[in-house]
């Protein structure tokens, strides 16, 4: 068990790593003036010289994304368990979910503008809770939907009313498909809040970086931008499957 996650861990890090010295090769070997594609080893460096403007760009767009998760979050569970106990709101809101997960960034994000200003946050926050709702809430009304009809004719035997059915059986089962939700959401918010400041609003967080680093044509630093928010994201799905490892810990028998 050991060595399968030794290599479970190990297998991306050496992938990655190969992938990194091929592309500095490519680019050693076939440089190219002014190219968009500076070599690993030249972002790194941008990447360590630009650590605090990097930092501070990061943190602007973990806030937006942070505060999207938590609503969209909130938002969603609410929605999934009012649509597992009364099935008409379940049909009624499918094509409104349906609709949600295909609307693209660029065209809410100058409408949010439009409507709450530019100068604030709020449309930002907006795109990255409607990016976080629609994972969150499939998979928690699945959740919310797969149990064990054994498990359910059992506690009803029992005279169990439908809070301890739901407390027992329900909300238990429906853990699981709540965090996987939350864990893809997570990496959803962070991007759905920096595409989202490509399009306007305050003058923070990467997008604007990014785009800011390009028009001056300093690929290197862009390239460093982009992978702080990479870095942002990765923090954001690790943070997120550290809080489904506790609280599936929790919710697992003793003895």
């Amino acid at each position: 068990m050991t060595t399968l996650r030794l290599r479970t861990v190990l297998a991306p890090i050496v992938f990655g790593i190969a992938v990194v010295l091929v592309w500095q090769l490519l680019v050693t070997a076939f440089p190219a003036k002014g190219s968009a594609l500076p070599a690993p080893f030249t972002i790194a460096g941008q990447f360590a010289a630009s650590t605090g403007v990097i930092v501070q760009a990061s943190l602007g767009t973990a806030a937006n994304a942070l505060v999207g998760l938590v609503v969209g979050t909130l938002v969603a569970v609410v929605l999934a368990v009012l649509a597992a106990a009364w099935r008409p709101l379940d049909e009624l809101s499918a094509p409104v979910v349906t609709a949600l997960s295909v609307i693209p960034i660029v065209a809410l994000a100058p409408v949010f503008y439009a409507m709450f200003g530019a100068s604030v946050e709020t449309g930002r926050q907006m795109i990255a809770a409607i990016a976080v709702l629609v994972p969150v809430y499939v998979n928690t009304l699945r959740g919310l939907r797969t149990v064990d009809p054994l498990h359910r004719d059992l506690l009803r035997s029992y005279a169990a009313g439908r809070w301890q059915t739901a407390r027992t059986v329900t909300v238990p089962g429906a853990v699981p498909f709540l965090f996987t939700g939350v864990r893809i959401a997570s990496s959803l918010a962070v991007i759905s809040a920096l595409v989202a400041e490509y399009f306007g609003g305050p003058v923070s967080g990467l997008g604007k970086a990014i785009t800011s680093a390009v028009s001056s044509s300093n690929y290197a630093l862009a390239w460093a931008f982009v992978l702080g928010a990479i870095v942002t994201g990765l923090v954001f799905y690790c943070a997120t499957a550290l809080l489904e490892t506790l609280a599936l810990a929790r919710l697992r028998p003793t003895g």
